[in-house]
């Protein structure tokens, strides 16, 4: 991509990263390169040194208690599979949304054909919210877990997640968090959100590289899932069972050594800044953006006017273009990159009535986005709506 283009894809993956990051993966390649957690070198021990700092790093961001509740995954899909799969057992009822993100329903779609998993999803409003009390309303007393998203991807709505949690820890319910989009854009903290599992993607608003992802799990929980991998994990060689201590229950095999070590520069990164600055300067671009979009008739904007309940996600449907055809347009003539499409997200866009369109163009900002970006993307919005 030329480094002349906006990147207001942020939803998908972050773009740029700092540059920290780069140096900490590119030093990693070229002058390390060992494997975690098996070896004694001085090299290895260094490198092991670099992965206890970046399950520090995440588990300050997130409000562990431990860096050991944290667990290093490949990505938030791969956290998410974790818990639904390694969690429910048949004759289980699950508390879910139509705003979730295919990671949630296809797993679950799954779980309910191979070991006959009940699934409830609760209904969402035009601006892709869910209300706590519906979720409260639809537990029965076989609900073994809610499953909610922290944020649309689709909408940027922030849900009322922390009230569900309250609810499912009063009824003793196991409730897991999908933080893709809020984790590094917003503050996350899994005691007040009262979360027994959260996922999140290391290359998302975490700002590391593809290939990383992170699953908390609350102390005592891990043993009521069951692993879904089994194999070394360079501690306890001499048994040939899954070992029960974590993070090495749920870490078999080798890490993505290049992806944690760019993660834990990008966490460093972040800690530094301050997550509360991101959420201003975000935030700040996001309303500029909604308000720049609203002066353009031909569009019908999907958020919210609180700022206090959206992220920096922003999706619009064009009366004069099909969205891919709006996508292609702002990409080849103005280079500037968002997404089109459904987000892997089905149930939200029928609910929005954009199905039969096949999705929206989503505008997602990030921490390097500039208000002269937005700006120009505004004016392109503009341009291609007057012709």
């Amino acid at each position: 991509m030329s480094t002349s283009a906006i990147y207001l894809d942020n939803a998908a993956t972050s773009f740029p990263k700092p540059e920290c990051v780069y140096v900490a993966v590119d030093r990693y390649q070229r002058e390390n390169g060992r494997p975690v957690g098996r070896g004694s070198t001085d090299a290895a021990i260094e490198l092991q040194r670099i992965v206890d700092r970046c399950r520090l790093r995440a588990a300050q961001l997130l409000g562990a208690t431990a860096k050991e509740q944290i667990v290093f995954t490949f990505n938030c899909t791969d956290s998410l599979n974790t818990v639904l799969h390694g969690l429910l057992a048949e004759g289980d009822h699950v508390v879910t949304s139509q705003a979730e993100h295919n990671s949630v329903l296809r797993p679950l779609r799954q779980l309910e054909r191979t070991r006959g998993v009940a699934v409830t999803l609760v209904e969402i409003d035009d601006a892709g919210f869910f209300r706590a009390e519906d979720v409260a309303a639809a537990v029965r007393p076989e609900t073994r877990l809610i499953m909610l998203q922290h944020a649309s991807n689709v909408t940027g709505a922030i849900q009322p997640i922390e009230a569900v949690g309250e609810f499912a820890r009063q009824k003793g319910i196991a409730f897991a968090v999908d933080a893709a989009q809020t984790a590094g854009h917003l503050p996350v903290n899994v005691q007040q959100l009262h979360a027994d599992f959260l996922a999140c993607a290391g290359h998302k608003g975490l700002l590391g590289p593809l290939g990383t992802g992170l699953l908390y799990i609350a102390p005592g929980r891990e043993s009521e899932l069951t692993p879904l991998r089994q194999g070394g994990t360079g501690s306890r060689s001499e048994l040939d069972t899954q070992p029960e201590t974590m993070p090495d229950r749920f870490e078999s095999g080798n890490h993505n050594a290049p992806g944690i070590v760019g993660l834990d520069a990008a966490l460093g990164w972040l800690i530094e800044r301050g997550i509360d600055t991101v959420r201003d300067h975000e935030l700040a671009l996001t309303e500029q953006l909604i308000a720049g979009l609203r002066e353009i008739p031909s569009l019908r904007i999907f958020s919210h006017d609180d700022r206090t309940w959206h992220t920096g996600v922003v999706s619009v449907l064009s009366e004069l273009y099909a969205s891919d055809e709006l996508a292609s347009l702002l990409s080849g003539h103005f280079q500037i990159d968002t997404r089109a499409g459904l987000h892997c997200a089905p149930l939200i866009h029928r609910r929005l009535g954009t199905i039969e369109q096949q999705g929206t163009v989503r505008f997602s900002v990030g921490v390097h986005n500039t208000a002269g970006e937005i700006d120009a993307a505004i004016d392109a919005l503009r341009q291609v709506s007057d012709h």
